[in-house]
Parts: structure tokens; C-alpha cells; sequence
């Protein structure tokens, strides 16, 4: 197995990283307070550069990569929020950047992709393996950048547990746990590692969408497994087929647990982070806000933190959601 990323490359990655992305505040709500008999603390990424706490990852793996690698230019394959990050880190290099995705994702973030000079290849997410997609660019020299499991990517995720553990010292509180979206699980486990070194007695818990919930199965079982097909959620962000090997086994280490939240808390956790935040949040990047209402977390009396993910929804899905209120 590759060598899992440790603290010294999440603050490598925090150096890289400086004075290019954005250190996303700490936001509380009294309204959510009271709701939920805690102290809760949201660290909202839908303010990062891109939209999502992709760029973090993603700029960290491509600024690891040789000089001569970089001009092979990069491919990468993805939903959306991967693929900006990939695209803007790409544009700041001046490589080429080429990323397959899905023919359904969001086109407010296929557009962006595209406006960040990438060049998009589409695909179908339910029939179409993105490794065979992507093979052909991999062949001609490019360089994969792959969207979770991959150390330089995890150890850039890391850095807002970094910022996370530092701002709630300033705030003098201690965190009791951190919840985090996950999808193939490079946030959980990026922030795990530096939470769980400052702060190792904070719980951190992983939330995925129902039938989508495959680290949380995989936990239960002790080594990776993958969901099963036919199934369909507004998350689209973080659906990916199983954990990776390396995000998988520092998130057996370090994980409370992971919660499976439905489509229809979710959307009730985007019209309130809109309500009480005043965020637009898309669905996957919200589904931890959404965990809070499960039941599984302790909050009574609790300082819990929250990560919201990412906020690049397009305008018509954020309507609907919205009208359903």
C-alpha cells in the first residue's frame, strides 16, 4: 500500500497552500443552537476558491508534481467540484487540464470547468468505468489527478482541519466532534489526521447519502466495499462507487462512525443553512448539517463542528429545493 499521509504533509500542503485559498471561517447560528441543545461551529467551504474545498487537493497534488510532469498537462475525471478545483490549479500552472465528467452533473459546474480553459470528455456515470475513460490521456503522458485517493490530494484536504483545531482555540472551546461529507472519503480523512492530532479526543464522523453510504458500510465490515447499483440522489457531488484503499484505512483509524442521511433531510438541511446561515450550500455538501437531525451524534451541551462542503448547485435544482419548503 502507498505510504498514508501524515501531519507534517498536511502542514507541507498548508505552505504550498498559503495566501492562495481562502481560510473559510467558523459560522454559528443561535436559531440552531437552541435547536439542536449544542454549540454548534460551521466551517463553510462553499467560500473557498471554486466553490468547494476541491481547490485545496487539488493545487496541493499538482504543486508536488515535477515541472516535467506538469507539462504533460493533467487529466482528472469527476463530478464538478474536483474538476474546478483541477481546472483553476491547472490555469495557475498554465497546463493543459482534461476532465471526463459525468453527462448529468451540475452545468453550472461543467460550465465553470470549461471557463477555466479545461476541456471536458462526457461520460455516463452509471455505465461508463472513468478509469477507461480517462486511459487514453494516461497513455499519451498526462498525468492522473485523482479525485480522493491519493496522498498529496488528502494531505490538502487536511488543511482545514488544520484550520478548523486552530480557530476553535481562539473561540476557547474544546470540540467534542467534527461531522464531514463524504464521498470517497478524502475530506474525512484529510481532517481527520490533523483533528485527531490536535484535538484527539474529538469524535470524527463521516455522513454520506442513503444507498450511497459505502464507507459506512465498509466500516461495519472491516475492509472497503461498494454500493450497489440502480440507485439515484441529489448529492451529486459525493457519489462515488466505494472508498478508496487509502482513504478507507486512515478512516478505520480515525472515524467514529459514518451516518447515511436521506434525500429529503438534506434538502430540509440546504433550506436551512439558507435560513440561518444565509449559504447557498449544494445537496452533498450539506448532508452533514443534515446528520445533526439523526439522532447518532451527541449534541446536548456539546461544541460540534460542522464542515459544509461545497456550494456550486445549479440555479434551477436550488429552486426546487427551495419551493419544497
Amino acid at each position: 500500500m502507498t505510504t498514508l499521509p501524515g501531519i507534517a504533509d498536511i502542514h507541507a500542503a498548508a505552505s504550498r497552500l498559503s495566501g492562495l485559498i481562502v481560510e473559510t471561517p467558523l459560522l454559528e447560528s443561535p436559531a440552531l443552537n437552541e435547536r439542536f441543545g449544542g454549540r454548534i461551529l460551521f466551517k463553510p467551504e462553499t467560500l473557498q476558491r471554486t466553490g468547494s474545498f476541491k481547490f485545496r487537493g487539488a493545487y496541493n497534488k499538482l504543486s508536488s508534481l515535477s515541472a516535467q510532469d506538469r507539462s504533460r498537462g493533467v487529466v482528472a475525471f469527476s463530478s464538478g467540484n474536483h474538476a474546478q478545483g483541477v481546472a483553476a490549479s491547472a490555469a495557475m500552472f498554465g497546463v493543459r487540464a482534461v476532465i471526463a465528467m459525468p453527462a448529468d452533473a451540475p452545468a453550472m459546474k461543467i460550465g465553470n470547468v470549461r471557463a477555466m480553459g479545461a476541456e471536458v470528455v462526457p461520460f455516463d456515470r452509471f455505465r461508463d468505468d472513468r478509469m477507461s475513460v480517462v486511459r487514453p490521456y494516461i497513455d499519451k503522458g498526462m498525468v492522473l489527478v485523482p479525485p480522493f485517493d491519493d496522498p498529496a490530494i488528502i494531505a490538502g484536504q487536511g488543511t482545514i482541519g488544520l484550520e478548523l483545531t486552530r480557530q476553535a482555540k481562539a473561540l476557547g472551546v474544546d470540540l467534542d466532534a467534527v461531522v464531514i461529507p463524504c464521498g470517497g472519503g478524502g475530506l474525512t480523512s484529510g481532517i481527520s489526521i490533523a483533528v485527531k492530532d490536535g484535538s484527539p479526543r474529538t469524535d470524527v464522523w463521516a455522513v454520506e447519502p442513503e444507498h450511497f453510504d459505502d464507507t459506512r458500510r465498509s466500516l461495519a465490515a472491516g475492509a472497503p466495499v461498494a454500493n450497489e447499483p440502480g440507485y439515484s440522489s441529489i448529492c451529486d457531488a459525493i457519489l462515488t462507487a466505494q472508498p478508496g484503499e487509502i482513504t478507507f484505512e486512515i478512516n478505520r483509524r480515525n472515524l467514529a462512525g459514518a451516518i447515511a442521511v436521506s434525500d429529503k433531510a438534506t434538502a430540509q438541511a440546504v433550506r436551512d443553512a439558507m435560513a440561518y446561515l444565509k449559504l447557498v450550500v449544494e445537496p452533498g455538501g450539506c448532508v452533514a448539517l443534515a446528520a445533526l437531525s439523526s439522532g447518532e451524534i451527541e449534541l446536548s451541551g456539546k461544541c460540534v463542528a460542522v464542515v459544509l462542503s461545497g456550494g456550486n448547485v445549479d440555479f434551477g435544482t436550488y429552486a426546487e429545493i427551495m419551493a419544497a419548503a
